[in-house]
């Protein structure tokens, strides 16, 4: 009876039912009413209209671009991301903390205008564009300019992720491994990534769904070119101008399908990597 009263006394919020009833209502109209609705709007296709639409060039180039850029934006906002919060978790120095604030730029600063200012350095008589112009190296309007907006606004998302796992990491395990004759390297390989990895996967996973979607920072400096620059967010956009209203929801419904697979895989391999670390 005591033990009961004391479990009960610990529940802030109202019982499971009660906050079970709000969450659901909560993510059905935020979340699962929206996404039916690009179900039902799609409905209004005949079979062979839909597939004319998802697998005309333009659109299958548009999901090439936004895909492939995403996930390179992502795998170097994986390894960076990870440098950065290795740095602000292990190293005191001077404007630590406007360090840490600057890591949340991306999330205040509304996209358009990073999409702007990154187009006006990058451009070829910007800042950075005209010292990349002679070497041969375009970026603005280039697929590579897309990729650097997603890595600007995605890096947070594995910063944020990782910091905590590593404040709470214990030093003392290192400090074993260094004890027992492992070098820097290996100390790194086998004991601290490992339990990095979950966290990593998760920002991973963050920074890909957000580039995947991403519309104002892109739309910029990317050029919006068909076939060559022009990103699937835009091609919905110009549906919607066009007032394809189906057509629209037909391409954002097979983003939305890859999305949570790619998603769903991701997260598997989080679950494996998580078993398989409680195991050992």
């Amino acid at each position: 009876m005591k033990g009961s009263k004391a479990r009960k006394s610990t529940n802030v919020l109202p019982g499971f039912g009660l906050s079970m009833g709000f969450t659901i209502a909560y993510l059905s109209l935020i979340v699962l009413i929206p996404l039916a609705g690009v179900f039902v709007k799609t409905t209004g296709l005949s079979w062979n209209e839909f597939w004319a639409v998802i697998t005309n060039p333009r659109v299958i180039a548009s999901y090439r671009i936004s895909f492939t850029t995403s996930f390179f934006a992502a795998l170097t906002n994986l390894v960076f991301g990870l440098l950065v919060a290795w740095v602000l978790v292990r190293y005191r120095f001077p404007g630590k903390k406007i360090l840490d604030s600057l890591v949340d730029l991306p999330f205040a600063l509304p996209t358009a205008v990073a999409g702007i200012a990154l187009t006006a350095i990058y451009a070829p008589n910007g800042w950075m564009g005209s010292i990349l112009a002679p070497l041969g190296i375009k970026v603005a309007y280039t697929q590579l300019g897309i990729t650097i907006a997603l890595i600007f606004i995605g890096i947070p998302f594995v910063v944020r992720t990782v910091q905590p796992v590593l404040q709470d990491f214990e030093k003392e395990t290192e400090e074993a491994a260094v004890m027992l004759g492992a070098y820097r390297l290996r100390t790194f390989w086998k004991v601290i990534l490992p339990e990095l990895m979950p966290a990593l996967l998760t920002g991973f996973a963050l920074a890909f769904a957000r580039g995947i979607g991403e519309y104002g920072s892109v739309v910029f400096i990317s050029g919006n070119m068909p076939m060559r620059t022009e990103i699937a967010p835009l091609l919905i956009m110009t549906k919607l101008e066009q007032f394809d209203y189906k057509g629209a929801t037909a391409i954002a419904l097979v983003m939305l399908i890859i999305s949570f697979l790619l998603l769903l895989l991701i997260n598997f391999m989080q679950w494996r990597i998580n078993r398989r670390t409680i195991a050992d």
